[in-house]
């Protein structure tokens, strides 16, 4: 009578161990086809400016951006017809994460100009200069993202607004060659970004 007992308990654990594995396998074959397809997803928007300073520099960087016939877009102002700032980067000492990073997408491609401006809000541990990167990349029709520009900039002191790119976009939303130059227009200090 034991020996029955004891095959059919053992018979009763192995399957109990038998349905766990069965459904961890499962559960992992699922987890890894979701971040398969999510490390694949391109960025969202149309026109992507991106930006980045060392995580060893804790300054609070400000990315401030313009599309045609709006707003600028940047802290105090973090969305328009066109371009949303998805973060306002602070620096090292108010970021959980070490990474210094902003960006801001644009939904369309609009015909007209962008601008694209960096400004130093603050130095919290008084290093100078802050040397900034920024890009710029396009998504086509077809969805693949490309970079169409990149410069690395350095900041000197606070509250230097510089600007980094103006470009021109087509009706397709294709760079217009020639059209890139660094002439300065004030974003942050317009009205309309202050309000």
């Amino acid at each position: 009578m034991w020996r029955g007992m004891n095959v059919s308990f053992r018979d009763m654990l192995f399957l109990l161990v038998f349905a766990y594995l069965v459904i961890s396998a499962v559960a992992l074959a699922h987890v890894a086809k979701q971040d398969e397809t999510s490390k694949g997803a391109p960025p969202p928007g149309n026109v992507i400016v991106e930006m980045r300073w060392a995580k060893e520099i804790d300054a609070d960087v400000d990315l401030w951006v313009e599309a045609p016939g709006d707003v600028p877009v940047g802290y105090s102002n973090k969305s328009g017809k066109i371009f949303n700032l998805v973060r306002d980067d602070l620096g090292r000492g108010s970021d959980p994460n070490s990474m210094n990073y902003e960006v801001a997408y644009g939904r369309g491609h609009w015909p007209g100009e962008y601008v694209v401006n960096t400004m130093l809000y603050r130095s919290r541990d008084g290093k100078m200069p802050v040397p900034v990167d920024i890009s710029v990349s396009l998504r086509d029709e077809h969805g693949s993202v490309q970079q169409v520009l990149r410069s690395d900039i350095s900041l000197d002191f606070e509250g230097q607004e510089t600007t980094v790119f103006r470009f021109r976009l087509d009706d397709k939303g294709a760079l217009v060659p020639g059209s890139v130059n660094r002439i300065h227009k004030n974003l942050r200090s317009s009205k309309v970004a202050q309000q």
